[in-house]
């Protein structure tokens, strides 16, 4: 990690007396838990400061980490210092009046296809921003805290964007600085139950989806959920983007795609993910981006969907043909 840099990071944050964290639109475990994990350890290392987590959506699925401070008016950004986290580009920023504020800092670890921020720390090698911000916190342990509220923020997200510390990302740092999350007595019984217990009509929707999904010629798995299968199971949105994890365990499909249908937008939101070979490419040509093996983005119409799907799969096609080793 830049040393210099993070330096630059807790000097601004030392000067201002109003800090505002904010992250990206549909949040996610690390979106939310880099943002709370931030705010307790400010919080506890900082008592004069006022510190408030901002947005304007919301995950129904992580409502048990608690909730984040109602919107302040325009004229509290003026001398604000923002700190948007795990959050790639200006667009998909969950706050429209991010740009009132003073100054702005970027902690992120996608791609940077959007450099944004007077100050930005973005590691696209690393599993999660929670990393990111543990990592920081561990360079200055004498001036930074860290409680164990903070640490089981922090944890959540850890364990949310590395699916349970299995992806290529993760490394000997990562479960270091898990380990050190835990230390403070995180109890990871009821994280987990919280993010993995379902309902029994979820399972009855997995089931649907084993029966319904699809696969190319060349092995690409995919499943459109759409409007009607969203009622039939009533599903949000949220709810529906998980499906695509059930597609993540076929011998040969390398990348796999779920499609769910916002009627109310009009629009398409597909999540992509791989296996060995890279998919944000195709979701940077379809209006999105991400990580190197997961990615959204978002398509318009059926043959839109259609045409993504002949790309993905000439990807795979390409891939196989050229490479060995893989399952």
């Amino acid at each position: 990690m830049d040393k210099k840099l993070t330096q630059a990071i807790l000097e601004r944050i030392r000067q201002y007396h109003r800090i505002i964290l904010s992250r990206h639109i549909r949040p996610d475990g690390d979106a939310v838990g880099s943002t709370f994990g931030l705010r307790e350890i400010l919080r506890d290392s900082y008592p004069d400061k006022e510190i408030f987590v901002i947005n304007e959506d919301s995950s129904e699925y992580l409502d048990f980490l608690g909730k984040e401070e109602e919107q302040l008016p325009d004229e509290a950004y003026a001398d604000a210092l923002l700190i948007v986290l795990d959050t790639a580009t200006l667009g998909r920023i969950s706050n429209s009046k991010h740009r009132f504020a003073r100054e702005t800092i970027k902690i992120d670890h996608h791609i940077d296809t959007e450099p944004y921020g007077d100050l930005s720390l973005v590691e696209d090698g690393r599993a999660s921003t929670c990393e990111m911000v543990a990592a920081i916190r561990a360079l200055y342990p004498e001036e930074l805290k860290l409680s164990r509220r903070a640490a089981t923020f922090l944890y959540t997200g850890m364990v949310t964007d590395t699916g349970r510390f299995r992806y290529r990302e993760v490394n000997g740092d990562t479960l270091r600085l898990a380990a050190e999350m835990l230390d403070t007595g995180v109890d990871p019984e009821p994280i987990f139950a919280h993010l993995y217990l379902e309902n029994f009509d979820y399972f009855k929707f997995k089931a649907y989806i084993y029966r319904k999904m699809k696969i190319t010629a060349n092995g690409v798995a995919y499943i459109l959920i759409d409007d009607a299968m969203q009622r039939q199971f009533g599903l949000s949105q949220e709810q529906a983007g998980t499906a695509v994890s059930f597609l993540d365990s076929i011998r040969g499909s390398l990348i796999w795609i779920a499609f769910i249908e916002n009627k109310e937008k009009e629009e398409i939101r597909v999540r992509l993910r791989s296996r060995f070979l890279p998919v944000h490419d195709i979701a940077e040509h379809w209006r999105g981006g991400g990580h190197v093996n997961a990615a959204g983005a978002t398509v318009f119409s059926r043959e839109e969907v259609r045409a993504l799907l002949r790309e993905a799969d000439r990807k795979l096609k390409n891939y196989k043909e050229t490479n060995t080793g893989w399952l």
